[in-house]
């Protein structure tokens, strides 16, 4: 917004500053004299970190994780520059759309939708067939990091009981937040509802596998949101076409995804096309969060808005650090 604009261009001088990557010969000579680079996508090698001049101390992503695998993470941990990420700005949203999105599945939103539409509409009792409601259920998140913080206190008045795998937390920090510590197995069986929240690593490809899909019962809910790489896409495909389990989701192995695929016919499933995180207010966020950090850092004090990338991150996410 131009209220962000403006603090920023009063914070420092500004280079470049448009929609679209700077050309590459403009940002390698602005790099030389620079004090912090904010970017969407990196688009300028691994050797541009190293050769940045001596000021530089700060780097901001603003389009989400710490994923960009031509950003030498190396580098900016040797010069000791900070790396900062916009994905806290990402959280509410993205919860809020978990819970829409579960929420419709559960209570056949979008079906009562098409049939409303299509004149075939089925009403009271008739049009609530297999419908379930979220109060005292019990909730099992695949991945209990900063996502389902805001999920957790989304969930919280229904009176569910929560559950969570995560082999980066320890059962301790997770029972602070009144959550149980379970193996995928027991989550699976227990839950009602099933959010997967974990961020992709090297380690959890398809960790939701057909096995674990299977032990859902026909009105439990699946709730894929954070990344399709995750699940085991084909298999879940299959599952859902059968009925057994209803699914809710907003990514997809490739984007855009297959037109024709079979998926698309599932009538147990509530569909979203990647849109959870990137809307109007969440964007406008991720500014303020960036000019607020960049703020304190400028003054000497602790950022507390974006999330700071470690060795320990870069390695756990399995970008390469060049």
């Amino acid at each position: 917004d131009s209220t962000t604009q403006e603090r920023l261009h009063d914070l420092v001088e500004v280079q470049w500053g448009r929609d679209g990557p700077m050309p590459h010969e403009e940002f390698t000579a602005a790099l030389k004299d620079a004090t912090a680079v904010i970017f969407g996508t990196w688009h300028y090698g691994t050797e541009a970190i190293p050769n940045a001049g001596p000021s530089l101390r700060y780097v901001f992503e603003v389009a989400g994780g710490h994923t960009h695998q031509q950003l030498n993470y190396r580098a900016c941990f040797e010069r000791e520059i900070v790396v900062g990420g916009c994905a806290p700005a990402f959280g509410p949203a993205v919860a809020e759309m978990a819970l829409a999105l579960s929420l419709a599945a559960a209570r056949l939103v979008a079906e009562g939708d098409a049939a409303f539409r299509s004149g075939e509409e089925l009403w009271l009792h008739d049009g609530n067939v297999g419908a379930v409601t979220f109060f005292d259920k019990t909730v099992g998140f695949v991945g209990a990091g900063n996502l389902s913080r805001h999920l957790q206190r989304l969930l919280q008045p229904f009176g569910v009981r929560f559950l969570a795998y995560d082999p980066w937390l320890s059962e301790h920090s997770l029972n602070e937040r009144f959550i149980e510590s379970v193996d995928l197995p027991a989550l699976f069986a227990q839950s009602d509802l099933v959010y997967v929240l974990a961020q992709a690593t090297p380690d959890n490809y398809q960790l939701v596998s057909r096995e674990l899909m299977d032990l859902l019962e026909p009105h439990d809910i699946l709730t894929v949101i954070s990344r399709a790489h995750l699940v085991d896409f084909e298999a879940m495909a299959d599952l859902v076409l059968e009925g057994r389990f209803r699914l809710a989701i907003d990514v997809f192995p490739a984007e855009p995804f297959d037109a024709h695929h079979r998926i698309r016919q599932a009538e147990g499933a509530v569909f979203s096309a990647h849109r959870a995180g990137a809307i109007p207010d969440a964007l406008l966020e991720i500014g303020r969060m960036v000019v607020d950090d960049l703020t304190a850092l400028l003054a000497g004090r602790e950022p507390q808005r974006m999330q700071y990338a470690t060795p320990e991150l870069i390695r756990r996410i399995g970008v390469s650090r060049s």
